[in-house]
Parts: structure tokens; C-alpha cells; sequence
């Protein structure tokens, strides 16, 4: 039986468009994505982040208004909610 809580997969892709270091704005990201309590794998082309959905959204909206101050950016993001129910 599931729990209550509602588990998520999310995979994310950030690109700095104008950026002074690109690595270090990606690198910021990483210690953005580290700093939840979240699983997460870190790829060569994105990171995949699995956990409490509300996590997740709150975990994109840092990402998006810390990263807005330092650079130009997008970022592809899925949401899966077929992942499982539970870690």
C-alpha cells in the first residue's frame, strides 16, 4: 500500500544563454539540487531529482529566482508522477 505522500521524478536541464562562467552557474545549480533532501543524479546532459513532489516544485522555483540573479538561462524540465509512491 502507498503512503500518503506523493513521490515525483524530475529531470532537469540547465543552459546559461549570457553567462560570465557557465560552469560555475551549473555548478551553482548542483549546489542548489544538493542542498535538498532529495534523491538526485547528476548526468552529462541533466540531472534527474526524485522525491516529494512539493519538494520538487519548491527545488525549481529556488533554482529559477537564485539563477536569475546571476545569468540568462533555460531549463528543460519533465515531471513524471508515474515513478512510484514511495522512496
Amino acid at each position: 500500500m502507498c503512503s500518503m505522500e506523493k513521490i515525483a521524478s524530475c529531470e532537469i536541464c540547465y543552459i546559461p544563454i549570457i553567462s560570465k562562467d557557465y560552469i560555475e552557474d551549473v555548478n551553482k545549480v548542483i549546489e542548489i539540487i544538493k542542498a535538498y533532501k532529495l534523491e538526485y543524479t547528476v548526468g552529462i546532459l541533466s540531472t534527474t531529482i526524485r522525491g516529494n513532489k512539493e519538494n520538487i516544485f519548491s527545488l525549481i522555483k529556488e533554482i529559477y529566482d537564485k539563477m536569475d540573479e546571476v545569468s540568462s538561462f533555460t531549463m528543460d524540465i519533465k515531471i513524471s508522477n508515474i515513478c512510484g509512491c514511495s522512496k
